[in-house]
């Protein structure tokens, strides 16, 4: 068995060729005296003729054949008859007249056909994945996955970056979610984790003297998943000595752009906008603001503090605040809409939701328009329109921009706000150092602890901690953030003070991070970095809308592999052998195939 050519790329120049091809049956019509069977493989479709006048034992054979049976064929290539060319594919002025007919593996019945419009719900997709990936439109995802490597990985060698490899089974440290424990047999009761990021190792590359670091890296988080989440997913990160946050935000947008170009021929903007988180929160309610659409969050508290309307005026008088949304010809909702939109913005942890109409004559529709200076609220919202509805959430600012900046994402869908073919690309910066946890009342870093403050700030580490901004940076895609970076903290002096705001002992942060403080005290170069979602980045680029649908083998939300069952139950002798038992209780079925579809 040896194939000529692939089955994407015979053409007319090829007529009159012996060749020989393999591949499945993706489809076969059977003409009576004629059979046709298109033959697939990744790279495309070729026609195959069976002619009971020109060969009856070969016509014979193929009327056995079924889809995605597995054959090899060897004929002559020929032009299509007049009008029956194809052109949808590249090979839809040619067929083979064959000779040659070997069947290599025959199929059973399929639980779902191999075409790009499948009528299959993603639980088979996934128990069936070897079959979900014959699809084309899944084998165009990884051959695009495959390309947007290969691109980055030549863009960073040109850059003078050394790419190296991290260790999988390393330390528990705390950084944010759960790690995944590995039990360690010949240390009982020890417990590798696998890494959430290479980021403490990384640090370490730069004080070895390595100065530019790249890795395509698996990483681990046993968090809740979501559609742009998974428990293992890959990164790419990459660090350098001796820079300053413009050096790797520019290296970066380059990139990105280089990769958006080469693989979609798509131009995006040059420089990327910037928004300080500030910014973001305030006028998005998100420090990951989708920008294809202009639907900003508007403050109302100087009108607050002057109106009628207690619960607005109480509540900022409090220390809270007031905003509102402007929806564009919204006075057209019905009163059920909007009382669907109250609920929601309760589910997104709103107490309530107030709302006005303008009327064409420019008065206030609302069960609140008595308490409201029409003329007064108009002038605050100047750019608010006669029949444009006002929605207003009055709160703690974490509320307001939480319900708001998810009602702004809502109602951009819903009223199809969003033009699908913009690419809106934009830097999230100067991202406050640590937030308040008013739970466990302490302070909690909003990135990472070993992210370093502006210069000018770090005085404020002894005073006011909470007014600190970073050096840290997020890029951000149509409302989802591709990756995240920081300059590094290269002083153990204001590593150590960071870990103490963050109530880190001495002796804990010792025992965590002990090899990256000793290597600070060794002469740590000035060092920052980033790592971009390569998943997250081929969902957007493949326009896809999970991220599992461009990661060969997922898991579902449950964080189950349905193909292979896993994770299963083990065996008592290698729980032993480890040195662990388990104390769960299992259901009667592990993984209950039908109950879970749609998971």
């Amino acid at each position: 068995m040896k194939r000529t050519h692939h089955c994407g790329e015979l053409k007319r120049s090829h007529v009159t060729q012996h060749v020989t091809l393999v591949g499945w049956v993706a489809g076969r019509r059977d003409h009576g005296g004629i059979i046709f069977i298109d033959l697939r493989d990744r790279y495309g479709l070729t026609q195959i003729v069976f002619d009971s006048e020109q060969n009856a034992q070969l016509h014979k054979q193929a009327d056995r054949l079924r889809n995605e049976y597995v054959i090899e064929v060897t004929g002559v290539v020929t032009e299509r008859p007049e009008g029956s060319a194809n052109p949808h594919i590249p090979t839809g002025e040619i067929e083979i007249r064959t000779d040659s007919l070997i069947v290599l593996n025959e199929a059973k019945p399929l639980p779902f056909a191999i075409e790009d419009e499948v009528n299959a719900t993603e639980f088979l997709r996934l128990k069936y994945r070897y079959l979900d990936l014959r699809r084309p439109h899944m084998q165009e995802l990884l051959r695009l996955r495959s390309q947007v490597s290969y691109l980055v990985r030549e863009y960073l060698h040109k850059q003078n970056f050394i790419e190296v490899e991290t260790p999988i089974l390393t330390k528990s440290t705390p950084e944010g979610a759960r790690d995944y424990l590995v039990p360690s047999r010949v240390n009982p009761g020890d417990f590798f984790a696998l890494p959430q990021s290479p980021q403490l190792f990384k640090q370490i590359l730069m004080i070895g003297g390595t100065d530019r670091y790249y890795q395509i890296a698996r990483c681990f988080r046993d968090e809740d998943l979501r559609l742009d989440r998974q428990p293992e997913f890959t990164q790419i990160d990459l660090e350098m000595s001796f820079v300053d946050r413009e050096d790797i935000m520019n290296l970066t947008e380059t990139m990105v752009r280089m990769v958006f170009r080469e693989t979609k021929q798509i131009i995006l903007p040059d420089p990327f906008p910037r928004l300080t988180f500030e910014e973001a929160m305030g006028r998005y309610g998100t420090d990951k603001p989708d920008l294809r659409f202009d639907l900003p969050l508007q403050s109302l508290n100087d009108f607050a503090k002057t109106c009628d309307f207690k619960v607005f005026r109480s509540m900022v008088e409090s220390g809270g605040m007031v905003k509102a949304l402007i929806i564009p010809g919204g006075a057209t909702f019905t009163r059920n809409r909007i009382d669907n939109l109250i609920e929601t913005a309760k589910e997104f942890g709103a107490k309530g939701l107030a709302w006005v109409k303008i009327s064409g004559d420019g008065s206030l529709d609302s069960s609140i328009a008595k308490f409201l200076n029409g003329s007064a609220l108009r002038e605050a919202l100047p750019t608010s329109k006669p029949d444009d509805l006002l929605l207003f959430v009055a709160d703690k600012a974490a509320i307001v921009h939480q319900v708001l900046g998810r009602l702004r994402l809502l109602l951009g869908e819903e009223s199809q706000l969003i033009d699908r073919n913009q690419w809106k690309p934009l830097w999230v910066i100067d991202f406050p150092m640590f937030e308040y946890d008013e739970g466990e009342k302490r302070y909690v870093a909003l990135h990472h602890p070993f992210t370093s403050p502006h210069a000018g700030d770090i005085g404020m580490l002894e005073t006011t901690p909470l007014q600190a901004k970073t050096l840290a940076y997020d890029l951000v895609l149509n409302g989802f953030e591709l990756g995240g970076g920081s300059i590094r903290i290269h002083s153990p002096n204001i590593q150590e003070r960071i870990f103490d705001l963050l109530n880190i002992s001495k002796e804990e942060a010792r025992e965590k991070f002990g090899f990256l403080l000793d290597g600070l005290e060794s002469g740590a170069p000035p060092h920052g970095g980033i790592a971009l979602g390569l998943d997250r980045l081929m969902m957007l680029l493949g326009q896809t809308e999970s991220i599992r649908d461009v990661i060969p083998f997922p898991k579902t939300q449950k964080a189950q592999c349905l193909m292979t069952a896993a994770p299963s139950e083990v065996s008592p002798n290698q729980l032993q052998e480890l040195s662990i038992r388990s104390t769960a209780k299992k259901p009667e079925a592990h993984i209950k195939p039908e109950s879970r579809l749609g998971q």
